[in-house]
């Protein structure tokens, strides 16, 4: 832009000069030579500024410069670090525009009557997450397919996916298995696939079952990915996994067929690794499996989703814990502490340690890191107010509301996405 100002410049003092000029000699009406002169040199300098200026009918504005600097503090603001605002504008959809919502998280039609907890967004501190926008992220996964991959919170996210792309475009679902864990969904004007694929801990687990019942202990093979999930590996674009609420259990763990220790055993003989143990090994096992895997996509991008915690307080899920709080909590005074800090860190530290990988083979990893976010809002899960006629008298404080505060992980997707895409955040 320089070269441009300056021809203007130059260009409006000869204009000037070459006036006077005329001024000074009475010609009549036949050009003198000295305005020829004239003539020519603003020809020359105006046609320097057309070929050297970016646009030169366009005038350079403040707004320009200020998306360049918003960019920059974009690329050196972390999105996951920040608080929650009031913000009065609620939710994109709501439990009426969107049909696919699931009875279990739909907590106005299952009765709660406060309504606070939807008006609230993330704010980080550096800089601003936009709201989402389904136009931008359809065109960004036009053609692409995208896969939550883990258990039922993964799937709470696609769910609340599915309703904020509801308002551009409605999906059509494609596919559902008999036990409703897997389902499809596609959006045919732009060609997207959406999945859920259901896994309990992101590595092959057999469910222990004595005299024909089950007995919720598992034995997991710590060495082997879920077939379930990574046979779809090679037709996926996007994937984002996450796990973590199944591990807090009795859990036999084997490398080969070989008994390396426990999860909650207290046996003799058998070395209690430890839950953080177990969820590393297996998040270890799946990034692994996606980063060796020669026939999925060049371009993969494969997204870890941190550990979202519960809210149970006053007991355990089963033993009378209670989530019936109405507003968030005061951020200042929380600190990530205890299990829910453990886990985070030991996924943020697998999938940086895929990320380093990766990138010799040119798969991409990374992570949403909403941990920090969700410590705070006890307000956004169902509470009594899920629906289950079988279960009356237990809160669900591990699930997430829609809409709700979960819809903040898809504004962080989205950012993410545009990131990756190279467009601005």
């Amino acid at each position: 832009m320089k070269s441009s100002s300056s021809s203007s410049l130059s260009s409006d003092k000869l204009h000037q000069y070459c006036i006077k000029k005329d001024k000074w000699f009475d010609l009549g009406s036949k050009p003198s030579p000295f305005f020829l002169l004239c003539s020519l040199g603003l020809t020359l300098i105006f046609g320097f500024f057309i070929l050297h200026s970016p646009n030169p009918f366009k005038v350079p504005n403040q707004q320009t410069v200020f998306v360049k600097h918003h960019q920059n503090d974009d690329e050196k603001c972390d999105l996951f670090k920040g608080h929650w605002v009031p913000d009065m504008n609620g939710s994109l959809y709501t439990n009426w525009s969107c049909p696919t919502i699931p009875d279990s998280k739909n907590c106005f039609k299952n009765g709660r009557e406060d309504a606070d907890f939807v008006n609230w967004r993330w704010k980080p501190e550096q800089c601003d997450l936009p709201r989402f926008d389904p136009k931008t992220f359809l065109r960004i996964v036009q053609g692409k397919t995208m896969a939550f991959i883990g258990d039922s919170v993964a799937r709470n996210q696609m769910e609340s996916l599915l309703c904020l792309l509801s308002k551009e475009e409605i999906p059509r679902e494609v596919y559902k298995d008999s036990e409703d864990r897997f389902r499809t969904w596609h959006f045919p004007f732009h060609d997207f696939t959406l999945m859920i694929l259901w896994s309990k801990f992101l590595i092959k687990g057999k469910e222990r079952v004595i005299n024909g019942s089950n007995t919720g202990i598992f034995d997991l093979q710590l060495d082997r990915s879920d077939d379930k999930w990574a046979q779809k590996l090679p037709n996926i674009d996007y994937a984002i996994i996450s796990d973590a609420h199944w591990f807090f259990r009795k859990l036999y763990l084997y490398e080969g067929n070989n008994l390396i220790g426990c999860v909650y055993c207290n046996e003799p003989n058998v070395t209690d690794h430890g839950l953080g143990f177990a969820l590393r090994m297996s998040f270890r096992a799946a990034l692994n499996h996606i980063d060796q895997c020669g026939e999925c996509r060049s371009k993969m991008v494969t997204l870890l989703r941190t550990f979202s915690p519960a809210h149970f307080e006053n007991g355990a899920w089963d033993t009378g814990g209670r989530c019936n709080r109405t507003s968030p909590l005061a951020g200042d005074g929380v600190k990530l502490g205890g299990v829910d800090l453990e886990l985070r860190r030991i996924q943020l530290e697998e999938v940086e340690r895929a990320k380093k990988r990766g990138e010799r083979r040119g798969k991409k990893f990374g992570a949403l890191d909403v941990t920090g976010a969700m410590m705070v809002r006890p307000d956004g899960h169902p509470g009594s107010h899920w629906g289950n006629k079988w279960m009356k008298g237990y809160d669900d404080c591990v699930h997430w509301c829609l809409p709700g505060p979960i819809d903040a992980w898809n504004d962080f997707l989205m950012a993410v996405l545009k990131k990756e895409a190279g467009l601005l955040v």
